[in-house]
């Protein structure tokens, strides 16, 4: 039984023999009914459905007056809302029969939580995952793919040796006929998926928080593979003055300079542009030192920085659900807060964003970090949060001009044209704006896909039956 992405935007309407099921049934859990709790309603302390998750920062922690509020990925199977994005990939293969997973494996190049979203959607229907993703990411994420049974398949490097995962990839094209890819740098159902379940999250989440005279002003995101951008794609659909400011390691700064390096902001591969990046719709590229997220991480998940915190006048509450944010959630509150600097944004002013992960990927970094640099005393803390919160600057920030989003568009032409495989006639479509707009209005069949695909299976009725069944 597969979920539309009507349902997972909104769980409100299952069926009641789905919802019943799902009573009895872990968020973690190998269990094809948690295809259903992919979605950003889930209810962590119930099981059942609820708001969107999300969660605001204060200015007494950010400095800044603007509203910033994420929506948090950790209460999703897997720990990441990637979940979604890699179940956005596979729902149009399988529902045309160009996936089969009685007879095709599935491979998820990533380089982090994407890979993990894949594997789980893979053992979910029974067939065998094979993950991508580069050697140096956190011993978490390697022992949470061993323990679901995939195929690992470590590449040279960091997140930002994206080019080495794609020719990983090709390797398999041409050794494994029986092996379909899911590249989520490449696959218009991550846009979609971003697009039709994310970006009506935040315009929830937006309506359920705002006070009398606030305005929805961006939404930011990391660029990674480019899918969560389709977020903001739709925010400005809805909210037309809203900005969608793009964020990137400074270690590695592709769209900011054209540059290129390694970082430790995990999750977010770069060096090259994605092929679903809506370039033309972006405003604002920010660059974050990956030096900052390391020391946050630290700031937030240490002894030592609470007392410090609380000093500064940030709740117990808001203290209690910083270790909701991961690394690359880290540089997206720091993204946001450069953007509401730089456009002196106050009060009135929300700053929509995604929380990807929590520290439960990065425990092995924070013991890394300590062996490294010794104990994290509150000295520490205090520097931490003035240089790296109070002290965050519109440095390494650039508003897009119009040649500057065409110059960045064009560098995808020597990723996927010279070595991808695509077209310069399809590189030209996707600078018009009309292109998005028709792949976003795709959604309404790809559910139509979708429902005839379950009522084929019989799928539905089986859970009706069964259901009846235990009524009996």
């Amino acid at each position: 039984m597969i979920p539309t992405f009507a349902q997972m935007r909104d769980p409100s309407g299952l069926e009641a023999a789905i919802v019943d099921g799902l009573a009895g049934v872990e968020m973690q859990a190998v269990d094809p009914l948690n295809l259903f709790r992919i979605t950003w309603h889930n209810d962590p302390e119930t099981g059942g459905f609820g708001p969107v998750n999300a969660f605001e920062l204060p200015p007494e922690l950010t400095g800044v007056p603007a509203r910033i509020v994420g929506l948090v990925g950790k209460h999703f199977p897997t720990g990441s809302h990637k979940v979604g994005a890699a179940f956005g990939c596979l729902v149009p293969r399988l529902v045309t029969g160009e996936f089969d997973p009685t007879a095709n494996r599935a491979v998820w190049p990533s380089t982090g939580n994407y890979c993990r979203g894949g594997a789980f959607d893979s053992a979910l229907l029974g067939c065998q995952a094979v993950a991508i993703l580069p050697e140096e990411m956190s011993r978490e994420r390697y022992r949470w793919l061993e323990n679901i049974g995939a195929e690992i398949i470590r590449t040279p490097g960091s997140e930002s040796n994206v080019k080495e995962i794609f020719d990983a990839c090709w390797e398999i094209r041409r050794s494994q006929p029986d092996a379909v890819i899911f590249n989520q740098f490449d696959e218009f159902g991550n846009y979609l998926w971003h697009y039709g379940v994310t970006g009506p999250a935040a315009e929830s989440t937006f309506e359920r928080i705002a006070r009398p005279g606030d305005r929805c002003a961006a939404w930011v995101g990391a660029t990674g593979s480019a899918g969560t951008l389709a977020a903001g794609d739709y925010l400005k659909r809805c909210f037309p003055g809203s900005r969608i400011a793009a964020a990137e390691a400074l270690q590695c700064p592709t769209l900011l300079l054209a540059g290129f390096g390694a970082h430790r902001i995990e999750g977010i591969g770069d060096k090259h542009i994605p092929w679903i990046h809506n370039v033309r719709n972006t405003d604002v590229v920010t660059a974050i030192d990956d030096e900052a997220t390391i020391r946050l991480l630290r700031l937030f998940n240490e002894p030592a920085g609470r007392p410090v915190l609380q000093g500064r006048g940030v709740p117990d509450e808001v203290l209690d659900r910083l270790p909701l944010l991961g690394i690359s959630s880290i540089c997206n509150a720091l993204a946001a807060i450069k953007t509401a600097r730089y456009f002196d944004l106050d009060e009135h002013d929300v700053i929509l964003t995604s929380f990807t992960d929590s520290v439960e990927m990065y425990e092995t970094r924070l013991e890394e970090l300590e062996e490294e640099r010794g104990p994290y005393d509150e000295r520490s803390a205090e520097i931490d949060f003035e240089r790296y919160l109070l002290g965050a600057t519109t440095d390494h920030l650039r508003e897009l001009r119009h040649t500057d989003r065409k110059a960045i568009h064009n560098l995808k032409y020597f990723t996927w044209v010279e070595q991808q495989g695509k077209s310069v006639e399809e590189l030209n479509t996707l600078w018009s704006p009309v292109f998005w707009e028709d792949l976003a209005d795709q959604l309404p069949a790809w559910d139509g896909a979708i429902e005839a695909f379950n009522r084929d299976s019989g799928a539905l009725e089986a859970i009706r039956r069964g259901a009846s069944a235990n009524d009996r």
